[in-house]
């Protein structure tokens, strides 16, 4: 439970409230919180980050790091999300992801960069559907050195800004070679490489069409073999779907008291909110959901910082997070009235924020399935 915590972890979460109330709000007094977070202001929550010991949770200790568990990171990222600021973006540095597994030339020129903060790469794995889609997923050709990339992906984020994309290929069987998932990272700027698009999501975040069109790509820039690119793009996938949940639940958290000061304070009609037994009830609602969500979380947490596997408990407790931090905003949405409809108000931001949570890190249906898939066929989890 969340209340069963280690004295460290305790006093991390301590540490970020703190960091939260005496660092993040007084910079982020008279910004547009929907904006660009201006360069200065980057660089102070950074310099502070790492005074505190924030930055490196996501990064490996071979840089200094100090590569946060899953559950110290649960405690982060719902501490941050419960402090509903827009300049948490900014606090952990980058991971290396996909790159983790990097080596030689590639680690060199791709993943040192990204770990020091002078580099970018964006994911490219969404393929597009609809009218213009192309009639097969992302494919390559292998052409003596080199592999031979068409296709399209469709929803690729943060790839106006990325240095270079890791996209997921689709390698043709031919006599020289097996076919299968392959994993390339392509230099914005390629030849054969553009943008199609770009277009940005409700919750504000930035996003591209990437367009394949018989781009070169070399043979050494491929991470791994071929039929290694899906499992290297799912190898932290526990983590992040736990993480978008431990956000999730922040959120809520930060719904719930929101909620409580709005309803126990006074009313244009007379009395408070509170003492009508209609808003009682649909107000106790979101906090048993709120409780429910952080017992499921932290218990998933726990599993992983074990080494447990995982993946059934990880793919529920991303559903069920998201789709009631969901319903939590929701409520209070009803419950506030008009005011927290109109552009600007945190309840309309965390709105638009949370239903793209449903999507990210693996859609709500799909993970469901997935869920019965690892029961019925594989006898897999505790569910």
């Amino acid at each position: 439970m969340p209340e069963s915590l280690p004295p460290d972890l305790v006093a991390l979460r301590d540490r970020i409230r703190t960091f939260v109330d005496e660092d993040l709000r007084p910079l982020e007094a008279g910004l547009d919180v929907d904006g660009p977070i201006p360069a200065e202001v980057r660089a102070r929550v950074r310099e502070r980050s790492k005074a505190l010991g924030l930055f490196g949770m996501t990064q490996p200790k071979s840089i200094g790091g100090t590569e946060a568990g899953p559950l110290a990171m649960v405690v982060a990222r719902e501490t941050l999300a419960a402090g509903n600021s827009s300049l948490i973006r900014g606090v952990f540095g980058p991971g290396p992801g996909m790159l983790a597994r990097a080596e030689g030339d590639l680690r060199t020129r791709y993943l040192d960069p990204v770990l020091r903060g002078e580099s970018v790469g964006a994911f490219a794995f969404t393929e597009p559907s609809g009218p213009g889609a192309p009639d097969r997923p992302t494919w390559a050709k292998r052409d003596g050195d080199d592999f031979v990339v068409t296709g399209k992906k469709g929803f690729v984020s943060g790839g106006a800004t990325a240095d270079f994309y890791q996209v997921i290929v689709n390698v043709d069987e031919d006599a020289s070679g097996p076919g299968g998932t392959a994993v390339l990272l392509i230099d914005r700027g390629t030849p054969g490489v553009s943008i199609d698009r770009e277009f940005v999501s409700m919750e504000g975040g930035g996003h591209v069409e990437l367009r394949f069109d018989g781009a070169r790509i070399s043979k050494a820039n491929m991470l791994g073999k071929v039929g290694e690119g899906m499992p290297r793009a799912m190898g932290n996938i526990n983590e992040e779907r736990v993480e978008v949940a431990a956000s999730a639940c922040g959120i809520a958290m930060w719904t719930v008291e929101y909620l409580t000061r709005h309803i126990t304070g006074g009313h244009r009609a007379g009395g408070r909110l509170s003492d009508r037994e209609g808003v009682r009830l649909r107000y106790s609602d979101l906090r048993i959901e709120t409780y429910i969500a952080r017992a499921m979380l932290y218990r998933t947490a726990r599993l992983l910082d074990s080494g447990d596997d995982a993946i059934n408990e990880a793919a529920a407790t991303k559903v069920f997070c998201t789709e009631a931090a969901g319903r939590i905003v929701d409520g209070a949405v009803q419950l506030v009235g008009g005011q927290a409809l109109i552009v600007g108000h945190p309840l309309e931001r965390l709105y638009r924020r949370v239903r793209s949570m449903r999507l990210t890190g693996g859609a709500s249906d799909i993970l469901r399935l997935n869920v019965a898939r690892g029961i019925i066929e594989f006898n897999a989890g505790r569910l």
